[in-house]
């Protein structure tokens, strides 16, 4: 069965075809100000029109408040919200009722203990992604950062809910970073990149394309 594969920060017409059809399981689209990714809730809209039904719509959030996630769902027909910040299993809980969408929980992971956080979302999250741990800058920003953590750290655990392998990946990494941990889900950003913020449609072919293969 190959991986289901996740290409996030699409911000041009030309990276979503791409994507679309290059068989991506889900559509990252980041709604978080500070990102070099980051799109206004208009373009977002625009971007998901041109996604089929049966491919994920994905809306990344830092730390957002009710009335900035509302002015996105106005807007982009988004399925599932990302929360990529500190937000509590509360939180998550809340949103699922307020908004009726999943939500995906990413965990920063830099040590063996920051796994063991995943078991405070398992009850409220409909999905975990484990990425890296953001590096210690007043300019990082939450994930994109193209750094991977050891995905030894990860191997072998099982958790109630789908998880998804974040966190510096690219073409040429996946087959060893999908052997070493297991991942039956992955997601991209900065892997398929020119620069930040700048997809390579290229780039996120040949990405899905390895994860097609494996």
């Amino acid at each position: 069965m190959s991986i289901a594969a996740k290409i996030c920060g699409l911000s041009s017409e030309a990276a979503v075809t791409a994507a679309v059809e290059g068989g991506a399981a889900y559509l990252g689209f980041v709604l978080y100000a500070p990102s070099p990714r980051a799109v206004s809730p208009a373009r977002a809209a625009t971007l998901c029109a041109a996604v089929p039904s049966g491919v994920q719509r994905v809306g990344l959030f830092v730390d957002a408040g009710d009335e900035a996630i509302r002015a996105v769902l106005d807007l982009a027909p988004i399925d599932i919200l990302q929360f990529h910040g500190q937000e509590s299993p509360d939180r998550v809980a809340d949103v699922k009722v307020r908004f009726h969408r999943p939500v995906m929980k990413a965990i920063a992971v830099a040590a063996a203990q920051d796994v063991l956080a995943a078991a405070r979302y398992e009850e409220d999250a409909d999905m975990l992604l484990f990425d890296a741990k953001p590096p210690r800058r007043l300019d990082a920003l939450p994930g994109g950062n193209g750094l991977a953590f050891d995905w030894r750290l990860i191997a072998g655990h099982r958790w109630r809910r789908p998880w998804m392998l974040s966190g510096g990946l690219t073409a040429a990494l996946l087959p060893e970073a999908v052997r070493i941990s297991g991942a039956g889900a992955v997601d991209v950003s900065s892997g398929v990149e020119r620069r930040p913020g700048d997809k390579d449609p290229d780039k996120i072919r040949e990405f899905l394309v390895v994860a097609r293969g494996l």
